[in-house]
């Protein structure tokens, strides 16, 4: 992703568990107490960017400890990868994080969860199906004219697919665009060949 990438700044913001080694003064803020200094042990949810930056740092002490130590955000927790397991598609990733494949894969740069890749792979392989489908169903492959509301599927405003669309993350979001217009394009390029 570039550096001016939108999506890439929102999922670098995103709000991750972390733990701090040591005390640090004047940083009690981060826990309500702005007087005092932030004590080893103290649990704060930090933008994935700073730690990052916290969790690689080295303090320059003997033993080599970093800053802070960090956990998977909820969005990553156990019940969700579960859930994922069980049935990807009953799963509304957005509900989750709005920028859901992004976080994961930062997250599995940083950590070394290997469940979560495979989690995480198998879930965009089975939704991806999914999209897909989708896309090339709604709207009637984005015709407007007579005999839209009989080639279109139930993806139009309100019901299904409504909901359907409403769970997606913004990669997923891209990809239905993406499979939405080329089967739009295809279609039309084969209409231009019949009139031919």
């Amino acid at each position: 992703m570039s550096y001016y990438d939108i999506d890439s700044i929102l999922t670098d913001a995103e709000k991750i568990p972390c733990t701090f080694q040591i005390d640090i003064p004047d940083l009690g803020y981060l826990d309500n107490t702005p007087t005092q200094s932030l004590k080893a042990g103290t649990r704060v949810n930090l933008p994935l960017w700073l730690a990052e930056m916290l969790a690689i740092a080295n303090t320059g002490d003997a033993e080599g400890k970093s800053f802070v130590t960090f956990d998977l955000p909820p969005a990553l927790g156990n019940d969700v990868v579960q859930a994922l397991k069980a049935d990807p598609r009953a799963v509304p990733l957005r509900d989750q994080s709005a920028h859901f494949y992004g976080l994961g894969t930062h997250m599995m740069e940083l950590s070394e969860e290997k469940e979560l890749a495979a989690v995480l792979r198998k879930t965009f392989v089975t939704r991806a199906s999914e999209v897909a489908l989708h896309a090339r169903k709604v709207g009637g492959v984005g015709h407007r004219g007579k005999g839209a509301a009989e080639e279109g599927s139930n993806l139009g405003v309100g019901g299904a697919g409504e909901e359907f669309l409403r769970g997606l993350d913004e990669w997923e979001r891209k990809l239905f665009r993406k499979a939405h217009d080329g089967a739009k394009s295809g279609k039309e390029w084969m209409e231009g060949i019949k009139k031919n």
